[in-house]
């Protein structure tokens, strides 16, 4: 059974943001890639949503690995997978949740 996906609107706004970064710096082939490997990780998440560790900062806070790069917190409800945010791992952390 896989779970529903819920975007917060930080989870859009900083998709966004990594992509057009990564479209800017590295190409637009480059950046649809880093969405094609988003979708793959996020069907991985649906019908497996313990798979990544929880984040230091909060148990119920899971970091799932994207690329190198990029990394997606999420967290899990009974039905729902909610987005929280995603993550430039060159990026010094600050943890909004």
């Amino acid at each position: 059974m896989s779970l529903k996906i819920s975007y917060t609107p930080d989870a859009q706004y900083t998709l966004e943001a990594v992509y057009y970064y990564i479209e800017k710096d590295f190409g637009t082939r480059s950046a649809d890639k880093f969405l094609s490997d988003t979708e793959k990780t996020l069907l991985l998440i649906s019908e497996n949503p313990l798979m990544f560790r929880a984040s230091a900062f909060d148990i119920n806070v899971r970091v799932g690995f994207i690329s190198k790069q990029t990394s997606l917190f999420y967290r899990v409800s009974n039905e729902t997978i909610h987005l929280l945010f995603f993550w430039n791992n060159r990026q010094e952390p600050v943890f909004p949740y």
